[in-house]
């Protein structure tokens, strides 16, 4: 059920990219008056689920669902027609149009899907405003780090300050700035004083590769909310408020230290101390073979106070659209990191599994529109690289033709379309590959 969720979620949010991507094409040329023959959804090889016209446009839903298309007269585009370029240019073809028009019409996709990104951002704004843990409020009780965290240097119980000398406010910020700054040093209080630990030379690529954010994580004590049904723990006298403090006779304060130790010591006797108020209470009971006490922690944000703003409609417009902007620098971020020596992110490239994964398992507008915003920047800058086939192609063979007031031939831009189709090609077999790889890893 879980996976269905999230094949329906990726389904519902690329479908709404790529045809607002497409309206964007076909609106531009409508305004200049060029004939679209098709608007499809999906791609349609050999039939399509359905399809019909509509004032001269052909409308359709494909079966491959790998993007889109319009279908713009005059065009030498992926459906390859080539007969259609032997007769003579027509007024309403992409072929007879000023450069300057064609350049808008290529450009109508990749434009739209920023508009787009930012007039979600803006509605999520508006809707659900923005929510977030201050760094200084894990500071607090400090970070707990896992043996990644440690390799670079970190250690439990640090306060972290700031990443090259500069303060991140948000904590959930941390893991995504040392990726995409390249970080190279981490400032922290380590008992009472000011420490500058130097990340080691492959810290990041391994960060890449670590994918969990968790690499850090905020400490915050041990309270117990409820129990699972046949809990050990409540069965030999725990009770709801109880605060854990020891582990057969240790100190151990924090509820990270309990899901780390407890599953070491499945079908063993342990004895846990918990505050009662002003009490210190005992209890005792072997744990589980599934390595499990059945004690459910209070929320993190009864320990934490999470900085919040509500924002007027005339408000979201501007931070959306700031949001926007820092999306893509982001994203453009990402991209360099491809041809980063130390990083190598190119083996972290995934395909449509790697994709839909990034959904959650139950469904959740929120998350689900924050994803489908940074899926529309992405599909947006990776349109607009220059590569024959995307629109980013066109958009460089037109700015030649305007600067050297002379048109690539048609053999050519046929022979360039057919070397960019393989180039696309090549990269959704490696990436859908690295997925498979991962699946069987």
């Amino acid at each position: 059920m879980e996976i269905l969720i999230k094949i329906i979620q990726l389904l519902l949010s690329l479908s709404i990219l790529v045809i607002f991507h497409e309206m964007g094409h076909f609106i531009a040329a409508k305004i200049f008056r060029t004939r679209v023959e098709k608007f499809y959804l999906f791609f349609n090889p050999w039939f399509s689920i359905f399809k019909f016209n509509f004032k001269g446009t052909e409308y359709g839903l494909g079966w491959l669902p790998l993007g889109g298309y319009v279908k713009i007269s005059g065009m030498i585009d992926e459906s390859m027609d080539k007969e259609a370029m032997k007769s003579p240019p027509q007024p309403w073809e992409f072929r007879s149009k000023p450069a300057w028009q064609r350049l808008i019409i290529m450009l109508g996709g990749v434009i739209v899907n920023v508009i787009l990104a930012m007039v979600i951002y803006i509605f999520m704004l508006y809707t659900w405003g923005e929510s977030y843990l201050p760094t200084s409020e894990v500071n607090k009780y400090g970070i707990a780090v896992d043996s990644l965290g440690m390799d670079m240097g970190l250690a439990n119980g640090d306060r972290i300050i700031s990443i090259d000398g500069q303060e991140v406010e948000e904590f959930h910020l941390i893991p995504i700035t040392l990726i995409l700054d390249e970080a190279k040093t981490i400032q922290v209080i380590r008992d009472n004083q000011l420490l500058d630990i130097h990340l080691p030379p492959g810290s990041i690529g391994k960060l890449v590769k670590h994918k969990n954010p968790n690499f850090i994580s905020a400490r915050f004590p041990y309270v117990v909310e409820k129990f699972k049904v046949n809990s050990p723990a409540e069965a030999a006298g725990m009770q709801i408020g109880d605060q854990l403090i020891a582990l057969n006779n240790e100190p151990l304060l924090y509820f990270y230290e309990y899901i780390r130790e407890i599953p070491k010591l499945k079908g063993e006797d342990i004895s846990i101390t918990s505050l009662r108020g002003a009490d210190t209470i005992l209890v005792s009971f072997t744990v589980p073979e599934e390595g499990v006490i059945g004690v459910y922690r209070i929320s993190p944000e009864e320990f934490f106070h999470f900085n919040t703003r509500e924002y007027s409609f005339a408000e979201s417009i501007p931070a959306g659209i700031v949001k926007g902007y820092r999306g893509i620098g982001d994203y453009l971020k990402q991209l360099r990191l491809l041809f980063s020596s130390e990083v190598k992110a190119y083996e972290s490239v995934g395909g449509f599994i790697t994709i839909g994964n990034i959904f959650p398992a139950e469904w959740d507008w929120k998350r689900f529109w924050r994803l489908t915003a940074f899926l529309s920047i992405m599909l947006a800058i990776l349109n607009i690289l220059p590569i024959p086939a995307l629109d980013g192609g066109h958009v460089m063979f037109l700015l030649y033709e305007i600067f050297a007031r002379r048109k690539p031939s048609d053999k050519f831009m046929e022979y360039a379309q057919i070397v960019g189709m393989i180039m696309i090609f090549a990269l959704l077999i490696y990436a859908n590959g690295n997925d498979i790889i991962k699946l069987f890893n």
